[in-house]
């Protein structure tokens, strides 16, 4: 496909402005990294990837069964969630390096709640900035999107430009007591939205409360992404949700097993006694000093 023929956009579907983000993730300390992901909302990890890895999941994805968004027949997303279709994506859901970057974030016992396949077509429109999730439930995530604790992980299987529908997203909306950072509000744009432009195989993570959104798709080629979702397992959703096949599980790879716990796992207790037994006195994971910048005592 060329650029002549790639599908025209709707010009009311295009943003006419884009704030580039330059932050050099690829520098950052793991206390920066997490940092950066609790108070902007966001954190990438360049080319967490390896081209083969990248090449396998292409490969196992390209004749998966995929529908288009009510927007948009160039919008598509498989059917199927993609870890039940490649192998690759079920091995990426215990990879090594983003799990060692999730348990930092969220302790060891950690659940895998769902995986996503995006192929967004040339002339394709970009999507609204939106939320991934709702306190109180929704018919987009259902009550998985009611976690009160719930990372995204996108990993970008193509390079991202401004162009190819990069990543657009409200920094710290995920923060915000406002109504306008309602998880049930939508908005065309922001002018204080940033674009993030990636390397092929880097990974984008966000909270789900955090409002983002993409750019359309003005380049010949396709961009495809796989999201990966990911909670603490004490953060269940307010109400029961569907388990995971067993046989599906069963069938998994080893690698990808301890994730996928039952997606009702939570650690919630009605009855809150004052003075429980066995209190404990320190706690790692929401120490002040996390972020690098407290000396410690």
């Amino acid at each position: 496909m060329t650029d002549s023929t790639i599908p025209a956009i709707d010009p009311s579907e295009t943003i006419d402005f884009m704030n580039i983000d330059e932050t050099d993730f690829s520098s950052m300390s793991r206390a920066e990294q997490i940092r950066h992901l609790e108070v902007e909302g966001y954190v990438v990890l360049p080319e967490i990837l390896p081209a083969d890895f990248i090449a396998r999941i292409k490969d196992e994805l390209a004749d998966a069964e995929m529908s288009h968004t009510s927007y948009s027949e160039y919008q598509t997303r498989s059917v199927t969630q993609p870890q039940w279709v490649s192998n690759a994506v079920a091995e990426l859901i215990g990879f090594p390096p983003m799990i060692e970057f999730l348990a930092d974030v969220m302790g060891p016992d950690i659940v895998f709640t769902r995986g996503f396949f995006q192929r967004t077509l040339p002339g394709s429109p970009g999507i609204s900035m939106h939320t991934d999730g709702q306190p109180h439930g929704s018919d987009l995530f259902g009550y998985e999107g009611s976690c009160p604790r719930l990372l995204r992980v996108l990993y970008y299987l193509d390079e991202l430009t401004p162009q190819r529908a990069p990543f657009r997203l409200i920094s710290r909306s995920h923060l915000s007591f406002h109504a306008d950072a309602s998880p049930y509000v939508r908005y065309k744009s922001h002018p204080e939205e940033l674009t993030l432009v990636v390397p092929a195989g880097s990974a984008v993570i966000v909270p789900s409360m955090l409002l983002h959104a993409s750019h359309p798709n003005q380049d010949p080629r396709p961009r495809e992404l796989v999201q990966l979702g990911y909670r603490p397992a004490w953060a269940g959703p307010i109400q029961p949700v569907d388990e995971w096949d067993e046989e599906l599980v069963a069938s998994a790879p080893d690698i990808a097993k301890p994730f996928l716990q039952s997606l009702n796992t939570t650690a919630f207790e009605w009855v809150q006694p004052h003075k429980p037994a066995g209190m404990k006195t320190e706690a790692h994971g929401i120490n002040p000093s996390r972020w690098g910048d407290k000396p410690t005592s």
